[in-house]
């Protein structure tokens, strides 16, 4: 009888959900916007809390068991440690590349001014035979004044469209600050009482669900932050590592870009599987303005180089992190695009290794019911009864 009142009220909420579909979606959006900042500031805080609790453990591991005023002062010092790191990276961004990408737009006109007139001759000398590719080719013409005046005009067109919507503008930025200011609080008070939080979330699951319930799906949330985390950190410092090659490698032989390849390469390496290519195909025609024969030396040091990295620095920083083989990992990365864009390839890989791991643990212990202890390609493998006499005892020595 409980079960059918709920399947009643069940197909009585959904009825009324597609009857005034436009009021509940209107709801639905209300209760988004109240929400969003605590889920925003839940997300600051779990991103956060990967560095600073690497920075607590490293940092004051042995003085927090030692001084209680150390121990009181180590959370927020990983915090204040956490902000100034992740100000340090955008500022280095900032001011070191910004400046940079600038000469380099500048350069890469007068580059494809200088380049234009030389694939025309290249063009004509291939293709002497077929007047209309020449004439084509003819027809090709690069003005910087023409290029400079069009970006002119096109910021124009934009600052005229910002003007225009001035008030809603200065509306969505204070309700943005104001979001922001909400979350960061609430990520704060988050990084600061965790543990308390944790318990008191234990507390209410062990409350309100049956305790095997209420573990099994602990256990879930543990495995999804652990996978999350160490692919976060894991990805992060591979970048770093693949930036840093790829600058010192370009410095020692002397390519143009060396500094802004790299840091394009580092933060494009965020995206798996095919991120680094994209910093490759900018860097690639970056240097082919200048030279082309550099460009094909470049791509040859990107191939050799993502395979030193592929084989040998990813497994070992990243590695088994997400528990996801390589064919999940690529399916992964195609559903997330395609879904969500780069968020979600980054979010969909961590997330399909809880699904999987969780699946792989589901589809052992049926087999263990099934007494089967191994399959192969060509045979099963049974128990013993010893052994199923031994997990048998396990098991009612843990529900005891």
């Amino acid at each position: 009888m409980k079960k059918i009142r709920e399947l009643i009220v069940f197909t009585a909420l959904l009825v009324v959900a597609l009857w005034k579909f436009d009021m509940v979606l209107g709801v639905l959006k209300t209760i988004w916007r109240i929400i969003f900042p605590f889920i925003l500031g839940g997300a600051i805080a779990f991103l956060t809390n990967v560095p600073m609790s690497f920075l607590e453990r490293t940092i004051f591991k042995k003085a927090k068991k030692e001084n209680k005023i150390v121990k009181k002062l180590s959370r927020p010092i990983s915090l204040l440690l956490t902000v100034v790191l992740v100000v340090g990276v955008i500022s280095l961004v900032m001011f070191g590349v910004i400046p940079q990408l600038t000469r380099t737009m500048g350069t890469l006109m007068t580059s494809i001014a200088d380049f234009i007139p030389h694939m025309q001759s290249w063009i004509r000398e291939f293709f002497h035979n077929n007047q209309e590719i020449i004439k084509l080719t003819d027809q090709l013409q690069f003005n910087l004044d023409q290029a400079v005046r069009w970006a002119i005009s096109l910021l124009g067109n934009g600052a005229g469209n910002m003007m225009n919507t001035t008030m809603s503008a200065v509306g969505s930025l204070i309700s943005g600050l104001t979001t922001f200011f909400i979350a960061v609080s609430f990520a704060c008070y988050i990084l600061f009482q965790k543990e308390k939080l944790h318990v008191q979330v234990r507390k209410v699951f062990f409350a309100f669900l049956p305790k095997q319930k209420a573990d099994a799906f602990l256990k879930v949330c543990s495995l999804t932050y652990r996978t999350f985390a160490n692919f976060l950190t894991g990805q992060c410092l591979e970048a770093v590592i693949l930036g840093c090659m790829f600058v010192i490698t370009l410095s020692i032989l002397r390519m143009p870009y060396a500094l802004l390849i790299g840091i394009l390469i580092a933060f494009t390496a965020l995206i798996p599987v095919f991120g680094a290519f994209i910093g490759c195909a900018v860097g690639s025609f970056l240097i082919f303005m200048l030279s082309p024969k550099q460009a094909i030396l470049f791509i040859i040091v990107f191939l050799v180089l993502q395979q030193i990295e592929g084989n040998l620095i990813y497994p070992h920083v990243v590695g088994e992190s997400v528990g996801l083989p390589s064919i999940w990992v690529l399916a992964a990365v195609t559903v997330g695009g395609n879904i969500m864009g780069i968020v979600g390839m980054l979010v969909f890989i961590p997330l399909l290794s809880v699904f999987y791991t969780i699946f792989r643990e589901f589809v052992y212990l049926h087999l263990k019911k099934q007494h089967i202890k191994q399959v192969t390609a060509t045979k099963i493998e049974e128990y013993t009864e010893e052994e199923i006499a031994a997990i048998e005892g396990k098991e009612m020595n843990r529900t005891e």
